[in-house]
């Protein structure tokens, strides 16, 4: 059997999720999961390094490496939970930890941390990493890079179907009916990430459970209007963001008198689902189902608003498709890492604007 490790931490920063995937079947067989949480020191050391401050590049070289021990620590925690050694895996597909996503300018880039090198050394497999650059060294922006997996796995020859990834940002996948279509995808914008910058910052939590904060309030329809009045919104595909834009900075800057706090996290979580349904309005206004992944998928209001506004299209969690929501990105970069060593490109170019198909990822062998 052919095994693959995938690992992320995505740009909530609350863990490292590690799955154990086969590829042997025609989709992806999940044969084990870990998460292993992040501390709330170290999540804010990560949140820091999105933003310039003093002594970055030592602060940058010290938590590359305690995230690369952290994801090794992930994978072997993995193994033994899967009663699986290290020398039956093929290979890992590390994402990182993103520090900072620059994707226009006069030097676009995508950096990640967690070195790869150590990552290989203590786990002893060969680990695919750095899968963005290549994408940007092409013209493209190095993200979304889940869609060309969502592709792969959840295109239906009879539906037209949007996948909708909901984690710190939110990003949609296009995927028409007619094989013939190219294949969409883009960050739509904020997806967790404001609501939980939001109420740890007032409550001292990681996360609202199950958006039960956010229910408590109503929307506030100037702080909404303005949040919306965003350049990002307007622009065109493709198109990438990150928690370098929309961070609790961004959000002061809309809110121009005292608000009641509950308030604006409603308005926080009717921003996350408004900014998702009108990029799907727009550029596929024929989808008939949309499957949800990511944390996004837990908060409550948040899916009933988006099956409201949705309508008539379903809106159900990708456990509908065979993959659980939680665990969709760390399979992708399994796939991914499968891609490299096969030498298959994982870009898409109708998605990232890639001049052409690239194979993604640096390859650090193992033992």
């Amino acid at each position: 059997m052919d095994k693959y490790i995938g690992l992320i931490s995505g740009t909530s920063m609350d863990a490292i999720d590690a799955v154990l995937v086969s590829f042997e079947a025609p989709n992806p067989r999940l044969l084990a999961h870990h998460n292993l949480p992040l501390t709330n020191d170290l999540r804010a050391k990560l949140g820091a390094l999105q933003q310039p401050g003093d002594d970055e590049l030592n602060r940058t070289a010290r938590l590359d490496i305690e995230m690369a021990r952290l994801f090794a620590k992930a994978t072997m925690e993995l193994l033994e939970q899967a009663g699986c050694a290290p020398r039956e895996i093929i290979a890992i597909g590390s994402h990182g930890q993103t520090i900072r996503h620059i994707p226009s300018g006069e030097y676009p880039t995508s950096f990640q941390i967690g070195d790869p090198n150590l990552i290989a050394e203590i786990t002893g497999i060969t680990t695919v990493a750095d899968f963005r650059r290549r994408d940007m060294a092409a013209g493209g922006q190095g993200a979304p890079l889940v869609p060309a997996f969502h592709s792969q796995v959840f295109r239906s020859d009879n539906l037209n179907r949007v996948i909708v990834n909901i984690g710190g940002i939110a990003n949609i996948t296009i995927l028409p009916a007619r094989q013939d279509e190219p294949v969409i995808g883009f960050d739509t914008g904020p997806g967790n990430g404001l609501m939980d910058a939001w109420i740890n910052w007032h409550q001292g939590k990681n996360y609202d459970p199950q958006g039960e904060w956010a229910a408590e309030g109503e929307v506030l329809p100037e702080l909404l209007a303005s949040m919306l009045a965003d350049p990002y919104f307007a622009l065109a595909a493709p198109k990438s963001t990150g928690k370098e834009y929309f961070h609790l900075d961004w959000l002061q800057h809309h809110l121009k008198k005292k608000m009641p706090t509950v308030d604006v996290q409603a308005t926080l979580c009717e921003l996350t689902a408004l900014s998702i349904n009108n990029a799907i309005r727009l550029v596929a206004p024929a989808t008939d189902e949309v499957f949800v992944c990511g944390g996004g998928v837990y908060n409550r209001p948040l899916m009933q608003r988006l099956a409201e506004l949705l309508k008539p299209a379903e809106v159900a969690s990708t456990d509908e498709l065979g993959l659980p929501p939680d665990w969709v990105e760390a399979v992708c970069f399994a796939w991914l890492a499968k891609q490299a060593l096969h030498r298959k490109p994982g870009n898409l170019p109708s998605v990232t604007g890639a001049r052409h198909d690239v194979v993604l990822g640096g390859i650090f062998w193992g033992n």
